[in-house]
Formats: structure tokens, C-alpha cells, sequence
């Protein structure tokens, strides 16, 4: 029996053609493989950029590398003085005797000394009231008599148109002598100067007596200056 082959089967009459479509592909791609134009890269795109301070670098490594300071100097050495001269001493040295037997010229008398205290006398007691007040001598009188006689009115006093009555205090002792003067109440520095004054040149008081004896009293006596 005999094959009978269909025309349209056959692909012979095809392959001139399928051959030309594939050099046509194949120029095409080529011709754009040659006309790829890259794209420029920017020194961006490479990466940051770290700037190094070379100066900074240098100074440190100067810094560090310092030379090392200089060894101290050896200590002097003494100079030893190594000649010995010996001398010799021909002086002759009188022998010393020294006696240390005990002799009445030279015992040590042995003294006891006592140190007596100073005794103190006891302040006596000052009486604000006797039995027996004391007494200027020739009486009450005779204290006014000696005060109006005595007092010197002083100028500064007398110009300033000072005047008025101090009282002094003062105690008569056992003796009457008149001792511990001061002024209570005063009236003016110059006044009160001159009524101490007065009374500092009384002669000698009758003392005071307590059961008899004579004892330390305490006595107020007022002065008073008055202007005519």
C-alpha cells in the first residue's frame, strides 16, 4: 500500500524562513548589547569619605615620641685623704690628785630652814550702830565751825552758779583715824573733789564703842556748799 505524504506536512519549504527570523533575532539583540550605555557612578556611590586630620596624627606621635631626660650626674666623690702624719706629744701632764676625804673644811653642814607665812589680819568689822557714836573733837559745833573755815568754794563752781549738798561716807577706826572716804551722793565733780578734801584733813575722832570698846563705825557726813 503506498503512503501518500500531505503537502501541507512537510516543513521543508519552512526552514528558509524560520532560519532568516532567527538571524534577525539574534542581530537584534546584538545590536542592542552594543548600544547599552552604562550609567556614570558619583564619588558618592563609592561610600562617606572619612576625612583623617594628618596633623593631629603627627603632633600626638611628636608628643609621644619625647626623648627620655638625661641621667642626673654621678654624686662627687670625697676625696679621701689617705696620708696619716703622726705627732709626737712630749708635753708632760702634771698628775692631778683629787682627795675625797671629808674634812671639816669641806663637810656640808646640813641647815633647816623655816619660812614663816605672813599672817593676815582679819578686815574688821565695821559697826553701822554703836552704843557710843564717834565724835569729832569739841563736838558737833566744832565739825561745823571746822567746815565752814576749811571749804574753798571752787571757782569753776561759783562762775557755773553750782551749788547743793554732797554727802561723803567715811569710817572712823578704833584709833579715829578717818579712813574709807567716798562720796554717796555727789553734786558736781568740782564740789564733790572739795568735800573729800575737808574731810581727809580732820584731825582725829573720838572712835566709837561697842560694850565698851572701841570698834571700826561707819559715818555719813552731808556738806553743803550754798552761794551768797
Amino acid at each position: 500500500m503506498e503512503i501518500k505524504k500531505n503537502p501541507n506536512a512537510n516543513l521543508e519549504h519552512l526552514r528558509s524562513m524560520f532560519t532568516t527570523i532567527g538571524l534577525a533575532v539574534v542581530l537584534g539583540m546584538l545590536l542592542v548589547a552594543f548600544n547599552w550605555t552604562t550609567r556614570e557612578r558619583s564619588v558618592g556611590d563609592l561610600g562617606q569619605v572619612i576625612a583623617i586630620d594628618l596633623e593631629e596624627e603627627m603632633i600626638a606621635t611628636e608628643q609621644e615620641q619625647k626623648p627620655e631626660p638625661p641621667p642626673p650626674p654621678p654624686p662627687p666623690q670625697e676625696t679621701v685623704i689617705e696620708e696619716l702624719i703622726v705627732v709626737d706629744n712630749k708635753e708632760n701632764v702634771a698628775d692631778i690628785e683629787i682627795n675625797t676625804e671629808v674634812t671639816e673644811e669641806t663637810m656640808i653642814v646640813q641647815t633647816d630652814i623655816t619660812i614663816q607665812a605672813e599672817e593676815t589680819e582679819d578686815e574688821p568689822e565695821v559697826f553701822l550702830v554703836v552704843e557710843q557714836q564717834p565724835e569729832f573733837p569739841g563736838g558737833m559745833a566744832s565739825l561745823m565751825k571746822y567746815l565752814q573755815s576749811n571749804i574753798k568754794y571752787p571757782q569753776i563752781a561759783k562762775e557755773n552758779g553750782v551749788s547743793g549738798k554732797v554727802f561723803v561716807n567715811f569710817v572712823v577706826d578704833n584709833k579715829g583715824n578717818i579712813t574709807k572716804i567716798k562720796v554717796l551722793r555727789g553734786v558736781d565733780p568740782s564740789l564733790d573733789s572739795e568735800a573729800v578734801r575737808v574731810v581727809e584733813n580732820m584731825p582725829r575722832w573720838t572712835p566709837g564703842k561697842q560694850r565698851g570698846k572701841a570698834v571700826y563705825v561707819s559715818y555719813n557726813l552731808p556738806i553743803s556748799f550754798v552761794l551768797q
